[in-house]
């Protein structure tokens, strides 16, 4: 992982944001079962201490793992994550996604 996020040990006491997931009902909320979806709403919408959070709740690898599930994702977000986290982009399931279904020229 690249300096971004080198000392996010030292945020234990950072809190992902429950505003990122307007949708849910919080108090059944599963951290666990999400947490692709966690991940995909901290890199699309979070700030640097819902990072912290979420690196100390899963880990570093689990937050990894996560990424290369997340289903879709935007170009700036896909060279973000290969660009801190160390991955390839072909190792993400939405790169792949994507590439299997090609678009047309004009579309």
């Amino acid at each position: 992982m690249r300096m971004f996020f080198d000392n996010y040990k030292q945020h234990t006491d950072a809190q992902i944001r429950q505003s990122l997931f307007w949708e849910y009902d919080m108090s059944r909320f599963d951290w666990e079962k999400m947490r692709t979806l966690v991940v995909q709403r901290v890199i699309e919408r979070g700030r640097k201490d819902d990072f912290f959070a979420i690196l100390n709740r899963y880990g570093v690898e689990g937050v990894k793992e996560s990424i290369k599930e997340i289903p879709t994702m935007n170009a700036k977000d896909i060279s973000f994550v290969c660009a801190v986290f160390d991955l390839k982009k072909e190792d993400l399931k939405c790169y792949t996604k994507k590439l299997s279904h090609p678009q047309h020229w004009n579309s």
